[in-house]
């Protein structure tokens, strides 16, 4: 199914397939966020790279998400240090706070045409319990003097145009973009800086060669490099051992309605804020630039194959906004995102040279952005500060029953959110 990125980004750049062989100090599969933007910051430190993709660039979740540009992770600031300790956390939770940032001064520096809107991030509860959780989240990113805000239900029903909750807070380091035109504008960049780019280019198998690695590729070329890093995420394959095993590829539905009109349209986010909801299955909701209103949550394990599988979100766009009578809906489409068991971002380092960055946990746009510049960091100078945790890659156990954990999952949370438990 089509989705609205995809009708409405600016032409594709051209990255042809690979036809010859090429060496290469740094090879990359994956031409999304992470891989994109580890071949960038190396391109622009004099790095010669190479990145591979089996589709076109973007063509996964990257540029299939929602838009949102968040500076979060799971945890909030002091979970993160009870987690990590002090030492290691405070990095990473300067390096998330700033992920944001560095998405913004990146369009803004290649003048990346993808629609930026930076007007902060709302984060609401159905629940009072679930609004108080979420006024310590506010305040603990306060203490670190991030511009946030605690709303009660009064200012939500006020910014969002629907009473439906409680209230939250509001996040001013957010935003939300066109996010594959986002991938098309790194493309972009990043062959400007000296990169190599080439879709429709699968690596169809990875070994060691001396000191280097070789990369064979569907049509036969091959890539001989000095370090290799897998960045292909939800949709990983079996390039590396373990790796697909060791996360849980979900899908992240997506419904856009036609442009919006009228006076009850314009009472619907009027301040251009994203939104997403508290509860475990979680639901996301904006307005892009033309005015569409867009929603996504997770769907079906199975890439969905007709608009009722799509019919759980646009019951609840209609019950949140029941001023705007009924929707047309002009899109509908899906991605897949990768889950890890501990929801944090998975850095593993399986060999010598060989690096997999996996696991954005539906946060991609912002995060993935972040830790390919760190990689690039990494990459040149294995000495210098990493702030994501470099972990041992471990399979999750009955990995095969992943279409079972996933429904099975769902229908529990969907549970305990109707319940307002935890």
């Amino acid at each position: 199914m089509k989705s609205l990125w995809s009708a409405t980004a600016p032409s594709v750049v051209r990255t042809p397939a690979l036809s010859e062989s090429v060496k290469v100090d740094v090879a990359i599969v994956g031409a999304g966020y992470t891989g994109l933007s580890t071949a960038l910051h190396l391109a622009e430190r004099g790095v010669s790279v190479c990145v591979l993709e089996a589709n076109e660039p973007g063509w996964g979740a990257s540029g299939r998400n929602g838009g949102q540009v968040n500076p979060t992770l799971k945890y909030d600031p002091e979970q993160l240090v009870q987690m990590y300790g002090s030492a290691r956390a405070e990095p990473l939770i300067s390096t998330i706070s700033s992920s944001a940032d560095l998405v913004f001064k990146l369009i803004e520096k290649h003048g990346i045409d993808c629609a930026p809107v930076r007007k902060g991030w709302m984060q609401v509860s159905y629940s009072e319990k679930g609004v108080a959780g979420l006024h310590v989240r506010a305040d603990q990113w306060a203490r670190r003097g991030v511009p946030v805000q605690r709303l009660d239900a009064a200012a939500v029903a006020s910014r969002m145009g629907s009473d439906a909750f409680a209230g939250g807070w509001l996040d001013g380091r957010a935003g939300a973009i066109q996010p594959l035109a986002y991938a098309r504008g790194l493309v972009g960049a990043a062959l400007a800086a000296g990169a190599r780019i080439h879709g429709q280019s699968a690596v169809t198998g990875l070994q060691r060669q001396g000191s280097g690695w070789q990369l064979q590729t569907a049509s036969g070329a091959q890539v001989t490099a000095d370090q290799v890093v897998l960045a292909t995420n939800g949709y990983s394959g079996n390039l590396w051992p373990g790796m697909a095993q060791s996360i849980l590829a979900a899908n992240s539905f997506i419904v856009a309605t036609k442009p919006l009109t009228g006076h009850a349209a314009e009472s619907i986010l009027p301040g251009q804020e994203t939104v997403s909801t508290a509860q475990r299955l979680l639901l996301y909701f904006r307005k892009d630039s033309h005015g569409r209103l867009l929603m996504g949550g997770r769907g079906l394990f199975n890439d969905p194959t007709s608009p009722t599988d799509f019919a759980h979100l646009e019951r609840s766009l209609a019950l949140l906004f029941p001023q705007l009578g009924p929707l047309e809906f002009e899109y509908r489409w899906a991605g897949r995102i990768a889950i890890t068991r501990d929801f944090m971002p998975h850095v593993h380092e399986p060999a010598p040279g060989l690096t997999l960055a996996l696991g954005c946990n539906g946060r991609g746009i912002a995060l993935c952005t972040s830790l390919g510049q760190q990689l690039a960091g990494r990459l040149c100078d294995g000495k210098a500060e990493f702030a994501y945790p470099v972990t041992a890659l471990q399979r999750l156990p009955m990995h095969g029953l992943q279409r079972f954990y996933i429904g099975a999952g769902v229908a529990w949370y969907s549970l305990l959110d109707r319940l307002n438990i935890g």
